[in-house]
Protein backbone atom coordinates (compact mmCIF):
# COMPACT_ATOMS: atom_id res chain seq x y z
CA UNK A 1 0.00 0.00 0.00
CA UNK A 2 2.80 2.36 -0.39
CA UNK A 3 1.94 3.65 -3.67
CA UNK A 4 -0.55 5.71 -1.59
CA UNK A 5 2.45 7.13 0.20
CA UNK A 6 2.62 5.72 3.27
CA UNK A 7 1.38 2.89 5.86
CA UNK A 8 -2.59 2.26 5.04
CA UNK A 9 -4.70 0.10 7.31
CA UNK A 10 -7.92 -1.98 6.28
CA UNK A 11 -9.81 1.40 7.59
CA UNK A 12 -8.48 3.55 5.28
CA UNK A 13 -8.38 1.19 2.50
CA UNK A 14 -11.86 0.67 2.79
CA UNK A 15 -12.69 4.82 2.82
CA UNK A 16 -10.48 5.50 -0.42
CA UNK A 17 -12.06 2.12 -2.79
CA UNK A 18 -15.40 1.09 -1.05
CA UNK A 19 -18.47 3.87 -1.81
CA UNK A 20 -21.57 3.66 0.76
CA UNK A 21 -23.39 0.88 -1.32
CA UNK A 22 -20.79 -1.83 -1.35
CA UNK A 23 -20.32 -1.35 2.54
CA UNK A 24 -24.29 -0.99 3.04
CA UNK A 25 -24.40 -4.65 0.83
CA UNK A 26 -21.44 -5.92 2.90
CA UNK A 27 -23.17 -5.27 6.02
CA UNK A 28 -26.12 -7.37 4.73
CA UNK A 29 -24.33 -10.62 3.95
CA UNK A 30 -22.59 -10.06 7.43
CA UNK A 31 -25.71 -9.42 9.06
CA UNK A 32 -28.50 -10.81 7.04
CA UNK A 33 -32.32 -11.36 8.21
CA UNK A 34 -33.46 -14.60 8.31
CA UNK A 35 -37.28 -15.65 7.64
CA UNK A 36 -39.16 -18.81 9.32
CA UNK A 37 -41.24 -20.61 6.70
CA UNK A 38 -42.53 -24.15 8.00
CA UNK A 39 -40.00 -24.92 10.79
CA UNK A 40 -36.90 -23.68 8.58
CA UNK A 41 -34.88 -20.41 9.50
CA UNK A 42 -33.74 -19.26 6.06
CA UNK A 43 -31.62 -16.63 4.59
CA UNK A 44 -34.18 -14.00 3.44
CA UNK A 45 -32.20 -13.98 0.16
CA UNK A 46 -32.38 -17.75 -0.47
CA UNK A 47 -36.57 -17.87 -0.45
CA UNK A 48 -38.53 -18.08 -3.15
CA UNK A 49 -41.84 -19.96 -2.41
CA UNK A 50 -41.81 -21.94 -5.33
CA UNK A 51 -38.27 -23.32 -5.36
CA UNK A 52 -38.19 -23.73 -1.19
CA UNK A 53 -41.72 -26.02 -2.03
CA UNK A 54 -39.75 -27.95 -4.89
CA UNK A 55 -36.68 -28.97 -2.00
CA UNK A 56 -39.04 -29.19 0.79
CA UNK A 57 -40.97 -31.65 -1.48
CA UNK A 58 -37.53 -33.81 -2.52
CA UNK A 59 -36.08 -33.93 1.00
CA UNK A 60 -39.14 -35.25 2.39
CA UNK A 61 -40.02 -31.77 4.25
CA UNK A 62 -36.50 -32.06 6.15
CA UNK A 63 -36.00 -28.93 7.91
CA UNK A 64 -32.51 -29.24 8.57
CA UNK A 65 -31.82 -30.77 5.00
CA UNK A 66 -33.75 -28.08 3.40
CA UNK A 67 -31.88 -24.98 5.34
CA UNK A 68 -28.76 -26.95 4.48
CA UNK A 69 -29.51 -27.04 1.14
CA UNK A 70 -31.01 -23.46 0.72
CA UNK A 71 -28.80 -21.40 3.10
CA UNK A 72 -25.90 -21.11 1.35
CA UNK A 73 -23.37 -18.28 0.13
CA UNK A 74 -20.39 -19.28 -1.91
CA UNK A 75 -17.64 -16.66 -1.57
CA UNK A 76 -16.91 -16.58 -4.83
CA UNK A 77 -20.36 -15.11 -5.22
CA UNK A 78 -18.93 -12.19 -4.12
CA UNK A 79 -15.35 -12.40 -5.24
CA UNK A 80 -14.54 -11.13 -8.49
CA UNK A 81 -13.32 -14.10 -10.30
CA UNK A 82 -10.24 -13.33 -11.67
CA UNK A 83 -9.23 -12.86 -7.60
CA UNK A 84 -10.24 -16.61 -7.07
CA UNK A 85 -6.99 -18.45 -7.91
CA UNK A 86 -4.62 -16.87 -5.72
CA UNK A 87 -6.75 -15.90 -2.69
CA UNK A 88 -7.77 -18.92 -1.61
CA UNK A 89 -6.55 -18.03 2.32
CA UNK A 90 -7.88 -14.69 1.86
CA UNK A 91 -11.52 -16.12 0.67
CA UNK A 92 -11.46 -18.68 4.13
CA UNK A 93 -10.97 -15.93 6.06
CA UNK A 94 -13.75 -14.03 4.67
CA UNK A 95 -15.91 -17.19 4.97
CA UNK A 96 -14.79 -17.46 8.82
CA UNK A 97 -15.84 -13.68 9.33
CA UNK A 98 -19.01 -14.69 7.66
CA UNK A 99 -19.61 -17.81 9.21
CA UNK A 100 -19.20 -16.10 12.86
CA UNK A 101 -21.56 -12.76 11.98
CA UNK A 102 -24.07 -15.37 10.87
CA UNK A 103 -23.84 -17.15 13.72
CA UNK A 104 -24.31 -14.71 16.44
CA UNK A 105 -26.80 -12.96 14.06
CA UNK A 106 -28.49 -15.89 14.02
CA UNK A 107 -28.50 -16.36 17.98
CA UNK A 108 -29.89 -12.66 18.22
CA UNK A 109 -32.82 -12.88 15.90
CA UNK A 110 -33.90 -16.98 17.51
CA UNK A 111 -32.52 -16.73 20.96
CA UNK A 112 -33.80 -19.73 22.00
CA UNK A 113 -32.59 -21.95 18.83
CA UNK A 114 -29.03 -23.70 18.45
CA UNK A 115 -27.71 -23.70 14.87
CA UNK A 116 -24.59 -24.96 13.42
CA UNK A 117 -23.35 -22.55 11.02
CA UNK A 118 -20.30 -24.03 9.11
CA UNK A 119 -17.71 -23.89 6.25
CA UNK A 120 -17.63 -26.52 3.57
CA UNK A 121 -14.89 -26.60 1.18
CA UNK A 122 -15.35 -27.06 -2.16
CA UNK A 123 -13.66 -26.61 -5.56
CA UNK A 124 -14.68 -23.14 -6.08
CA UNK A 125 -13.61 -22.39 -2.87
CA UNK A 126 -15.28 -22.38 0.56
CA UNK A 127 -18.99 -22.15 1.13
CA UNK A 128 -20.86 -21.01 4.49
CA UNK A 129 -24.13 -22.37 5.53
CA UNK A 130 -26.11 -22.92 8.09
CA UNK A 131 -29.21 -25.17 9.64
CA UNK A 132 -31.20 -25.34 12.92
CA UNK A 133 -29.10 -27.82 15.22
CA UNK A 134 -30.56 -31.12 16.44
CA UNK A 135 -30.35 -30.34 20.13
Amino acid sequence: MDEWGGRVDYVDYVKRNGDLGVLVAFSRILWPRFIEVENCVLWDRVYEESNFNLWRDSLSGDARKIEATLNQLRVWQIVESEDVGDGREAMEFLAGCIAKSWKNALRAQFPGRIFNVRILDSEDGPIVTFSVDSE
